[in-house]
């Protein structure tokens, strides 16, 4: 009897200390995954354009302004060396990038206001095609129309990933600065970024329940 129990307590043992273990590897992957997040938040501007509301008519008109913003927004861009300068040449021309989809709205027949901004902005985890970016907070271009309160579009405007062919991706990301391991993880060449990015979208949690 003693003999089972002591069985018994040592399987349990080394189960609390394989539990134990497997959280710390975890934790250490979710730190590092965070730095990772981090690192590329460093290097992209994401676009982010919210309808005003979740009717058929309002979500085509996204598409419409997202569209006429995205092309004029890759022009802007297209002789930016990396994100900082990506941000200076974004923040000059707000006002123009507002004017290009206030025109699209009227021409579309609405009377919808819309503003543009840049600011930084919590995302979740999300595969477009090609590659992957993991939860976290990315300086955005926030394309907002009318009330803003619609599904909303979201991509990534510099490096022009949202203008890419799935196998340009690479190519676009390792010329605005990313480094080989990062697009391997993005482009899902690494076979651990689900686990990686889970434990990112989990310190994230964390650190809303911190805050």
């Amino acid at each position: 009897m003693k003999t089972a129990e002591k069985s018994y307590g040592y399987q349990f043992k080394a189960f609390e200390i394989a539990l134990l273990i497997g959280m710390a590897v975890f934790l250490t992957s979710g730190a590092l995954a965070l730095r990772t997040q981090d690192d590329l938040a460093d290097k992209v501007v994401r676009l982010h354009v919210l309808a005003n509301s979740d009717s058929e008519e309002d979500q085509a008109l996204k598409l419409r302004v997202r569209d006429v913003v995205l092309e004029r927004a890759t022009a802007i861009l297209e002789q930016s060396a990396d994100r900082r300068e990506a941000e200076s040449r974004l923040r000059g021309q707000l006002l123009e990038l507002e004017r290009v989809a206030a025109a699209e709205i009227s021409a579309a027949g609405y009377r919808y206001p819309v503003t543009v901004e840049l600011e930084n902005t919590d995302f979740p985890t999300k595969e477009y095609d090609g590659f992957t970016l993991p939860a976290g907070e990315y300086l955005a271009l926030r394309v907002i129309i009318g009330e803003g309160q619609g599904q909303n579009w979201w991509c990534v405007v510099f490096p022009p990933l949202c203008t890419a062919a799935s196998a340009d991706v690479p190519a676009s990301a390792l010329a605005a600065g990313f480094s080989e391991e990062e697009v391997s993880l993005i482009t899902e060449e690494n076979q651990g970024y689900v686990l990686k990015f889970k434990a990112v979208e989990w310190w994230e949690t964390l650190k809303e329940k911190w805050d």
